[in-house]
């Protein structure tokens, strides 16, 4: 007789539902990867931007160009705390995420060592009904001798 875990069902159920939670949790990842990516390609446009702008003002240009490096400085500036503030928004829901997949993850986890500790009790007692074969034999020997 094959060892069979009653709690099989359930058990690929959390596997699956862990799956699920730790592959929303890398997808947040990759969303905070990519908005690090851009405000960090924001900074380096901004700096450029505010020395362009500061050069502008040392040298007489037209006022309608010096007010566009002004107005795209401010629009580099706008982009950039809106990354930032999405990129706050990322790291709560990371963290939730966290919290649900640690959850799911312990469920999992005990269905898991409930399966290894039955395993485990099923390979004991087949081990021992083959020595308690192994000691009749031996026993119903001994008699015939």
């Amino acid at each position: 007789m094959a060892f069979r875990f009653s709690l099989a069902a359930v058990l690929r159920y959390r596997e699956s539902l862990e799956r699920r939670e730790e592959l929303a949790l890398q997808a947040i990842l990759a969303d905070m990867g990519r908005t690090v990516r851009q405000i960090e390609r924001l900074t380096v446009e901004l700096a450029r931007a505010n020395q362009a702008l500061t050069k502008a003002t040392a040298e007489p240009l037209p006022a309608s160009q010096v007010q566009s490096m002004f107005r795209e400085t401010e629009s580099i500036a706008a982009q950039r705390k809106a990354l930032i503030d999405s990129l706050a928004q990322l790291e709560r829901r990371r963290r939730a995420q966290i919290a649900i997949y640690q959850a799911a993850h312990r469920n999992r986890q005990m269905l898991s060592d409930m399966a290894s500790r039955q395993r485990e009790e099923y390979d004991a007692e087949v081990v021992r009904r083959h020595q308690r074969s192994i000691d009749e034999i031996f026993a119903a020997r001994a008699q015939r001798e």
